[in-house]
Order: structure tokens, then C-alpha cells, then sequence
């Protein structure tokens, strides 16, 4: 020990008189990075391990249980309940794991829980505390990043640009906090919101997924129902720009305008609410924006008990077709025409605002595809879309061929229909019976997704959005297919040429001007139509709804095709 210790006084001698002191702080906080990144891939791998570990003991015990101890043999309705029990208990291990280490642990939360359909109840009811709120800083803190990346280089004082500015935040996610504000006169005297990033978060967070890569790794063979590996990888790469917020500030103007503006250039209402940020107070880490008056989806279903709302009434059934409308329609303008779309939607992102529109927020995580990928894409859609049935072989065989020009490779020994069957369940929710004896259901070893190799990269977040919308309709009850939405903007996209559809036809009526001001005095009328309606006596309100709820669903009927 002796013998150690005057090289190492030597090289502390030698590092106190070449360099500064900033460069020997940097030295000493990625050391203690490092180590910091090195505990909590344990924490977390051990924490995994140990609730593998807990479900081959109740595999055991249930074996001995029914098997060797046939006395003691539980009922299928008991065997349930002990398995309901055991992803109870794997559940609250997990989620307590997360809550205490924060990071990037959250982000994995949120993407998990948002596939309430792959994952068994008890774990999606668990992970869906991390949509919204999760470990808010001081507002002391906030505003101390706020000074120092903001104000200071403007010369200016809080007071000088915040006239109210909330304690309590709107909510506080893994990279960011969030507070409501009002700004001066100086800037305008209005309402916003404030986004923040959190002190030395970004280091955290990329070392965070580099262990969640591993874990996912791990399990990439296991028969699981998404491939987190590719999941994640996609993320690590989109990350890099999620923490800086000016290129956040120039992703929200972009899709502002791809949703306000056609590909002709000519103004367009749009389906959902987007930010818009404030030019004179952007920075890397500071991102003042519009507030949106509203509750994040994950909470509407609480402000709807609120209002008395039931939720299998009337009013809850035309709120589900209305927001799915709204991001169906958002999603493929966005992904269909410009290849440029969001990609972190999940019920923490989205909002149900005070006026019933449905408001999307955080463009720190976008993605833009290429127009040959775009088109593919499109493509596919118009094959699902023009399909005779769901089994007929030419069909099958016409859906397959478009979909393998998103890259996907099937597994050897997959069914013949595989491409065609991951098409059906991207893009089709209302299909019932999938070729090959696929099943929707991706717990099931039937399932389209069980097909892949390996899930391609520029998929990834796309499927998120789709997947997505997918989820909501089932969780609404709303048989919604996405293709049947997206293929009036499919064939715009692909523009056939001479050979034109009624469809295409009808699609190149809407870029001229009676027509479009045909359907601006129609969007006029509805939402006149809607002012009254909400006004009228709780009875009256009913009907007028009940009647509104009826002809959506004549006229969904009327656009569903009928196969078989």
C-alpha cells in the first residue's frame, strides 16, 4: 500500500498544476457519472432478475400444486386469481423500482403502459402513474436554469419577463418540468407555459437507456410481445435532439404548418391543437410556449366523472370517435404527406382541452422518413383499403408485397400471409380474423408481431402512433381502421395520374376554392350546431346527442366495406 501511494500523490501533484480547475470538475463528475450509471444498471437488472425469479417459484408452486399434489388442484378460476396475484406483486416491485430511480426508467414506463394490450392489467394499471407527474423539482431550482440559461445573456430579471409564474407545476416528466406562467407586457401579457430541463439530466438519461438496451437484449429471445431492444435503440438515437429545445421550438412551428397548410399551400383547419412557442424566450434548456387550457388524456377519464359524464353514455361514446378522429387525421397528414410526425404520443401527451378539442404537446421526440418510405407506406394503406376480404389470396398476396417495402423480414418458419397479417394489425383495428390463423392479440405466440425478425427502425415509432390510436379504439370499444381513414390521403399522396378513382376524384374536389368553402361554412355549422346543443336542457341535451351519436355510425357504416 505503501508503495502505491506516492505515484498516485504524484499523478494528483501532476493534475493540480496542468490543468484548471473546470477541466478537473468535469474529470470528477464523469467519474462519479460513470459510477453512478454502473449502480443503477444493477439496481435495475437485480430488480428484473428477482421478479423472474418470483414467477419460476409460482410456476413451481402451481406445478407441484395441480400436478404432484392432485388433491390440493386449483380451479382455472383459482390458478387465475394466483397469477393475478403474482403480476400484482411484480408490478409494485417494478413501479417502486422506477419511482426511486427516475431517468430515463420513467421514459420506459410511459412507452410500456401505453400498450395497456401487451402487457397482463396488473402491470399496465401500475406503470400508468408515470403519464404525467413524477418527482417535481423546487420551483427555486426551475427558476435558478431559467436565470441562467435564459435571462442572464439577456440581461434581464425574472420580474422583467414573468409577471405570474406558478409554484406547483403542470406536470414534471423525466426530462422536463413544466409551470404555467404569464408573461409581461413587454412580451406580450398572456398566458403560457414554461418548459425546463432538469440540471444534468442528459447524461443520466443516455446512460440509462445504454442499460435498458442491455436488459432488453437479454430478453430479445424470449417471447415477448414487442421488441424492446429495437424500441429502444430508436429512442437512443432520437434522444440526442429531445434535450434541446430550440430544435423543439423549430419541430412545433414545422408541424403547425404541415397541419394548418395543404400540399397545395392553401389554409386548412386543423384536427388537434398544437403549441407554438415564443420566439424571444427559446433556448437549449428553456422553452417558453402557448398554454393549453386542458387535462391529459390519462386524467380525462377522472374529469369526466367530474362532469357526471358515464362512461359507456352517449356523450363519453362521441368524445372516443372525436379524439380518435382528430390524431387519426393529425397522424396521417403528418406521416403521409410530409414523412415529418410525432414520435412520443402517448395519454400523458395528448390533452382534452376546455373548449373539446383535442390539444398534442411535446415535439421533443420526432421522427422524419424519407418520400420513398412515405409512399410505401401509403401504399400499403390503399392495398388494406381495397381489399375484397380479409382472406381472399390475391389480396393477401397484394398486401404482403407493399408491406415488405417497409424492410420488415419474417422468420423462417412464418406462416405464408405474415406480411400482410403485420399490415392488417398496424394499420386495421377493425379486422376480426387475421389470415394463417394470426392473432390480434400480441400475448398470443399467433401474433403478426411473434412473425418478425426483428422490428425495423423507421417502423418503430411509427408503429407507436399507429398502435397507439389502436389501443384507444379498443379501449373505447370503436372498431376503427386507420387504413379506411388514411386512403383519400394515401392516393393524394401517390397522385395515380390517369388512372383516377371516384375516390381520387372526390379528393381533388376539396383543393378547389367552392369546395373548400363549402366545407369551412360546414366546420362553422357544426361547431354552431355544438354551442346550442351544449346549452339545451339536461333531456333535451340527451337526444340531440343520441341522434348526433346514430348518424356518425350510419355513416361509419356506410363507409365500412363488407368482405367476406
Amino acid at each position: 500500500m505503501l508503495q502505491i501511494i506516492p505515484p498516485l500523490a504524484l499523478t494528483a501533484l501532476t493534475l493540480q498544476l496542468t490543468t484548471t480547475y473546470e477541466q478537473r470538475y468535469q474529470c470528477y463528475t464523469k467519474a462519479v457519472a460513470n459510477g453512478e450509471r454502473i449502480i443503477r444498471a444493477a439496481t435495475f437488472s437485480l430488480t428484473i432478475a428477482s421478479i423472474i425469479r418470483s414467477y419460476k417459484r409460482k410456476s413451481i408452486e402451481l406445478f407441484f400444486r395441480n400436478v404432484v399434489c392432485c388433491a390440493n388442484k386449483l380451479t382455472e378460476e383459482e390458478e387465475k386469481l394466483a397469477w393475478n396475484e403474482q403480476h400484482a406483486q411484480g408490478a409494485d416491485t417494478l413501479t417502486k423500482t422506477i419511482t426511486s430511480m427516475q431517468g430515463f426508467y420513467v421514459k420506459a414506463a410511459q412507452i410500456v403502459a401505453s400498450r395497456p394490450d401487451s402487457i397482463p392489467q396488473e402491470y399496465a394499471d401500475a406503470l400508468s402513474v408515470f403519464t404525467d407527474d413524477n418527482d417535481p423539482l423546487p420551483v427555486g431550482v426551475i427558476k435558478e436554469v431559467i436565470e441562467k440559461e435564459l435571462l442572464d445573456q439577456r440581461g434581464e430579471q425574472f420580474d422583467d419577463v414573468f409577471e405570474e409564474f406558478d409554484e406547483a407545476p403542470l406536470g414534471s416528466a423525466s426530462i422536463a418540468q413544466v409551470h404555467r406562467a404569464v408573461l409581461s407586457k413587454k412580451y406580450g401579457h398572456r398566458e403560457v407555459a414554461v418548459k425546463v430541463q432538469r440540471p444534468s439530466i442528459e447524461e443520466k438519461l443516455m446512460g440509462d437507456i445504454a442499460n435498458l438496451k442491455q436488459v432488453a437484449k437479454v430478453f430479445r429471445g424470449a417471447d415477448l410481445p414487442v421488441d424492446y431492444y429495437a424500441v429502444f435503440s430508436e429512442l437512443e438515437e432520437q434522444l440526442q435532439d429531445e434535450f434541446d429545445f430550440e430544435t423543439e421550438a423549430a419541430s412545433m412551428e414545422r408541424m403547425h404548418n404541415i397541419l394548418t397548410t395543404d400540399e397545395n399551400g392553401a389554409q386548412r383547419e386543423s384536427p388537434i391543437v398544437t403549441p407554438r412557442s415564443v420566439p424571444a424566450l427559446v433556448s437549449k434548456r428553456v422553452l417558453v410556449m402557448d398554454f393549453l387550457k386542458g387535462v391529459p388524456l390519462s386524467r380525462a377519464s377522472d374529469m369526466m366523472k367530474s362532469k357526471g359524464i358515464a362512461p359507456d353514455g352517449v356523450e363519453a361514446k362521441l368524445f372516443a370517435r372525436k379524439l380518435l378522429k382528430s390524431l387519426t387525421t393529425a397522424f396521417g397528414w403528418s406521416i403521409l404527406e410530409s414523412g415529418f410526425f410525432h414520435a412520443d404520443a402517448h395519454p400523458g401527451n395528448i390533452f382534452v382541452l376546455d373548449d373539446g378539442r383535442i390539444g398534442l404537446i411535446d415535439f421533443g421526440q420526432v421522427k422524419q422518413v424519407d418520400r420513398d418510405y412515405r409512399e410505401t407506406v401509403a401504399k400499403v394503406i390503399l392495398a388494406l383499403d381495397e381489399r375484397k376480404s380479409d382472406d381472399n389470396d390475391d389480396d393477401l398476396h397484394r398486401i404482403g408485397n407493399s408491406t415488405e417495402g417497409l424492410d420488415i423480414e419474417l422468420k423462417d418458419d412464418a406462416p405464408a400471409h405474415g406480411h400482410a397479417a403485420i399490415a392488417m394489425w398496424l394499420f386495421d383495428g377493425s379486422v376480426e380474423t387475421f389470415p394463417d390463423e394470426y392473432d390480434e392479440n400480441e400475448m398470443s405466440p399467433n401474433s403478426p408481431v411473434k412473425a418478425m425478425k426483428e422490428f425495423p427502425s423507421d417502423l418503430v415509432l411509427l408503429a407507436r402512433s399507429t398502435v397507439l390510436v389502436k389501443g384507444l379504439a379498443r379501449r373505447f370499444g370503436v372498431r376503427w381502421s386507420l387504413s379506411q381513414e388514411w386512403a383519400p390521403i394515401a392516393r393524394r399522396v401517390l397522385n395515380k395520374g390517369t388512372d383516377v378513382t371516384t375516390k381520387d376524384t372526390e379528393e381533388q374536389k376539396g383543393q378547389c376554392k367552392p369546395h373548400r368553402a363549402k366545407q369551412q361554412l360546414k366546420a362553422w355549422s357544426e361547431q354552431k350546431a355544438k354551442t346550442i346543443v351544449t346549452h339545451l336542457p339536461p333531456p333535451m341535451k340527451k337526444k340531440a346527442l343520441s341522434a348526433v351519436l346514430k348518424h356518425q355510425q350510419k355513416r361509419d357504416a356506410k363507409k365500412q366495406k363488407v368482405r367476406g
